[in-house]
């Protein structure tokens, strides 16, 4: 059941920020503030209460009563973040849309400068550069995806797609490409900010970057991502398989064979990664299970013209990373790779995204 405060349908907003919300009253206010100090003042904030047991549907009305014509809020049953984000484009009247989670926070420029350069470059997707932070103890972990002037051309460079964040909220989306990506059947429940990546990368032609870090995103111990369960990998399998098949369905041999990629990127590596810390995991027996579903679902990535080191060492040595991680897996050596950089985190206190 879903409830709305009313819309000021008198204000056109350029961009709608949709924002999911679920147990986090410690953090919203910090996130609504930074999206309310916006130096570009044209914006919705399109707050998705999904179903939120503490405290964060009276934070959301102090903030509407304090700000009835930026803030919009929708209040559903729990559904997920995929089914909130869904929700909120549906309702979004801006012509581009941005995410930004309810516990991260952005720059005051983040929108003015992401809005300036997916117009100079008119793009589809602008995406910018974001800082890791422990939220416990405000260490800062890296920086990342800062790239400047860089520009992804679909048609002639589209494996550079490989190298972007599989995350949703350090872009901005033309809202008309986001509106006509396809739903799913089986919603993922972990890594859903990477398939819905997967469905929008198909309807678009140009990503565009700018070099400035304007996202904080907060690493926190207690976060769905820390946390992953059988259930939770078997439906990110599950929508994986769908987007295969529409992936399938578009007869685009290039995507086809970049969606393998991802699949080994995100899952064999990123996915592996986050499991291994999990208590009473055997990782032998995860990274066999998850090597079979590979193998049978998604085996173009083992000879991908991608991920070849020929290739990589002509286009600037991109996706290199990932390359090695590969020679581990066809040296059947990838736990070692595992426990060795578990162990450099630990001492170093240093990590980076692959």
């Amino acid at each position: 059941m879903k409830s709305s405060k009313k819309k000021n349908k008198t204000y056109q907003p350029l961009v709608s920020i949709i924002v999911p919300i679920y147990k986090v009253e410690k953090y919203l206010p910090r996130c609504l503030d930074s999206l309310i100090v916006q130096t570009f003042n044209n914006i919705e904030i399109i707050c998705i209460n999904d179903g939120s047991p503490d405290n964060c549907h009276l934070i959301l009305d102090n903030y509407y009563n304090k700000y009835p014509q930026k803030i919009v809020i929708i209040n559903k049953e729990n559904e997920g973040v995929w089914k909130a984000r869904k929700d909120g484009i549906s309702k979004a009247r801006g012509k581009y849309i941005g995410f930004v989670d309810a516990d991260d926070y952005v720059d005051k420029d983040f929108v003015q400068k992401m809005v300036h350069k997916i117009k100079e470059d008119n793009a589809d997707i602008v995406v910018c550069g974001y800082e890791r932070i422990n939220q416990e103890t405000q260490k800062r972990y890296s920086k990342e995806m800062s790239y400047d002037n860089k520009i992804i051309d679909m048609d002639k460079n589209p494996s550079d797609i490989l190298m972007i964040n599989g995350a949703a909220w350090n872009k901005l989306y033309k809202a008309e490409v986001l509106k006509k990506i396809d739903d799913l059947k089986q919603v993922p429940t972990i890594l859903d900010d990477f398939i819905f990546l997967l469905l929008t990368y198909l309807k678009v032609k140009k990503i565009s970057f700018i070099p400035s870090y304007l996202v904080y995103y907060m690493v926190r111990s207690d976060s769905i991502v820390s946390n992953i369960n059988k259930k939770q990998v078997a439906s990110l399998y599950k929508s994986l398989l769908e987007v295969k098949n529409i992936y399938e369905n578009s007869n685009n041999q290039v995507m086809m064979q970049i969606l393998n990629d991802m699949a080994f990127l995100h899952l064999g590596i990123s996915l592996i990664f986050r499991l291994s810390y999990e208590e009473n995991t055997s990782l032998k027996e995860v990274i066999k299970n998850n090597n079979n579903y590979l193998d049978n679902n998604f085996p173009l990535y083992k000879k991908s013209p991608f991920l070849k080191l020929s290739y990589i060492i002509t286009h600037n040595f991109k996706n290199i990373k990932i390359w090695i991680v590969k020679l581990f897996y066809k040296l059947h050596l990838f736990p070692f790779f595992i426990k060795a950089y578990k162990f450099i985190i630990s001492k170093t206190n240093k990590d980076f995204k692959w």
